[in-house]
């Protein structure tokens, strides 16, 4: 599956640059009015009417190339696995985290606690206080 997935995005890829690339080189419709006043030759590699046919017929085949390869790619992405039932959500067949602390009564009946303020230990309580702020921690002069 993992091959197809991605024998199908190379695929795509390529088409997508030559459709770019042959969308570069038609020339549009008011091209030919330059060319009327001497600016450049209307006929070219393939011909006055040749080359549109050509160029169009190739980009219509490439866009139509993309377009499976866009539909297959959402197809094998879309896929579920076995292992998974049809129609359930990953949020649904995720297991809920513990949470430290939580008492099992909670915990069993899927209420979160809510974390309680730890403890003041006592070589927190004999730290020094915090400055309000910055200018105290400045080095002087």
């Amino acid at each position: 599956m993992n091959l197809l997935n991605s024998l199908l995005l190379v695929l795509q890829i390529i088409s997508a640059l030559a459709m770019i690339g042959l969308i570069l080189m038609q020339h549009g419709k008011g091209a030919d009015m330059g060319a009327a006043f001497g600016s450049g030759a209307s006929g070219s590699l393939f011909g006055a009417a040749g080359s549109a046919n050509f160029l169009s017929r190739t980009t219509a085949g490439l866009a139509t190339v993309f377009l499976l390869c866009t539909l297959g790619l959402a197809w094998f992405g879309n896929a579920t696995p076995a292992a998974q039932p049809s129609g359930a959500s990953v949020l649904e067949t995720a297991l809920p985290a513990a949470v430290p602390g939580a008492s099992a009564a909670a915990s069993a009946s899927g209420a979160a606690a809510i974390p309680t303020e730890p403890a003041a230990s006592s070589a927190a309580a004999s730290a020094p206080a915090v400055p309000a702020s910055g200018a105290a921690q400045i080095p002087g002069r």
